[in-house]
């Protein structure tokens, strides 16, 4: 929480600094590479417990992401209470089933199809944890006044990728969910009105024989996004 009487600008020496040469900064970039392209959404988890330790160091990963003026506009909730998770899945599926009744119109459906998703997602109890990203609209100061965030959207997003990469880098694998509309979830989690939930993160093992839809392997080539001026 922000302490309006500490608003002011204070210079440290960079504390981190990276000492790697030309050739060890190409092995890095590269490594990275061929670690996340491994990553996959799937829909198969296994209900292995995973420890709650894990999950912490990961979420410390994406509180690291940089933030329209450092105000981190983000807040997670863990969750692994089987209960919980079954009450998400209920109302989630409500959705869902809305949406591809033809509540999400004919062009959006079709673009799924590649993707084999329907309104069940029996993933959402199986997987040991799933997290609830939320966005924060505004902040509050330590003596109860609010503030606004900025660049809600850009924060929460890099902080999210944070995340998902960290999971992975664990060995963990993640399913994104976005429930359209999600305003159960501030109800269901007790979440505040100045909270937007984002998307539901389902993480845990995958089963031996999990699948991803062969779309899912086809990536656009660098040339198609990347322009270098």
């Amino acid at each position: 929480m922000f302490a309006k009487s500490k608003l002011s600008y204070e210079a440290l020496s960079l504390p981190d600094r990276a000492s790697m040469s030309e050739e060890q900064i190409r092995e890095a970039a590269l490594a990275f590479y061929e670690t996340m392209r491994t990553r996959h959404s799937i829909r198969d988890f296994t209900p292995t417990e995973v420890p709650r330790e894990i999950i912490e160091n990961c979420i410390r990963t994406a509180g690291s992401a940089p933030s329209g003026a450092n105000h981190q506009p983000w807040h997670f909730v863990a969750i692994r209470n089987p209960d919980v998770k079954a009450e998400i899945r209920k109302a989630a599926e409500k959705e869902e089933k809305a949406f591809y009744a033809g509540g999400g119109g004919d062009e959006w459906i079709k673009a799924l199809e590649p993707i084999g998703t329907g309104p069940e997602k029996s993933h959402l109890e199986i997987a040991p944890w799933l997290i609830v990203i939320f966005a924060q609209r505004y902040g509050e100061f330590d003596d109860g006044t609010t503030y606004k965030n900025y660049y809600v959207n850009e924060s929460v997003g890099v902080a999210t990728g944070f995340l998902i990469a960290a999971l992975h880098h664990a060995g963990l694998s993640t399913l994104t969910h976005t429930p359209n509309p999600m305003k159960f979830l501030n109800e269901l989690l007790k979440r505040p009105k100045s909270e937007k939930p984002v998307m539901i993160l389902a993480l845990g093992h995958a089963t031996e024989d999990a699948t991803v839809p062969k779309v899912a392997k086809i990536k656009k080539p660098l040339d198609e996004i990347l322009t270098i001026i």
